[in-house]
């Protein structure tokens, strides 16, 4: 009988990668995906971002935890103090070093829901909850409360749903479940001292919204 325990998480996404299954074939073997590309979710976003970072007076330090390919990261980084980005594939994370280089930039290869975290002013989180069970979130929510800023995007259906039903970390998402993260909910019960929503996107290549919300703790 074949095994059905999970593959660990960083396995599962290296693979992504390698076999191009977000797509990237014809541009870059290292592609995040048309979430981190088209420019109708992507604009909007870097502008919602950088309309936050905008309303300090001095720039603040930021630590995003999955960074992907960096093609949003790297519209931002001018924006803040330092700037953190985490990923857990390190050959993606190579990559990046070698095509972006800011004096204010430093990458990191970490498994975000084990791994000791940078601290920073702010951490984004973006469509990263949404490929990891149950347990990894909550693993790496417990270590949110030292942030004074954390803004989250995850990708949700529309109208009612059930949240965070569970999945096995991988490329997929709750989507066709019906379901969708939402770190204020049980399992997870974030707390926060304020909540605002960001940004919502209807995603016209896939069902749902793209939802952007900021938690000041």
């Amino acid at each position: 009988m074949s095994s059905k325990t999970p593959w660990p998480t960083k396995k599962v996404m290296q693979q992504v990668y390698e076999l191009c299954l977000w797509g990237g074939q014809n541009l870059d073997m290292f592609y995040s995906g048309e979430g981190s590309h088209e420019p109708s979710l992507v604009q909007p976003y870097i502008k919602s971002i950088i309309d936050f970072l905008d309303g300090f007076k001095s720039p603040i330090t930021l630590c995003d935890l999955g960074c992907g390919d960096f093609n949003i990261g790297k519209q931002i980084v001018n924006k803040v103090e330092f700037y953190h980005a985490i990923d857990i594939v390190p050959e993606l994370v190579a990559r990046n070093k070698q095509l972006f280089k800011f004096d204010n930039l430093k990458f990191q290869t970490l498994d975000i829901s084990k791994d000791q975290l940078p601290q920073t002013d702010c951490v984004i989180i973006r469509q990263v909850f949404q490929h990891l069970s149950n347990k990894e979130i909550l693993d790496t929510i417990t270590k949110l409360s030292s942030y004074n800023y954390v803004i989250i995007t995850e990708h949700i259906p529309e109208g009612d749903f059930s949240p965070n039903i569970d999945i096995i970390s991988g490329r997929g998402i709750r989507l066709k479940k019906q379901s969708g993260v939402d770190i204020t909910k049980p399992p997870f019960n974030f707390k926060f001292k304020k909540q605002k929503n960001l940004l919502s996107l209807p995603s016209d290549n896939f069902k749902g919204v793209i939802k952007t919300t900021l938690f000041e703790l």
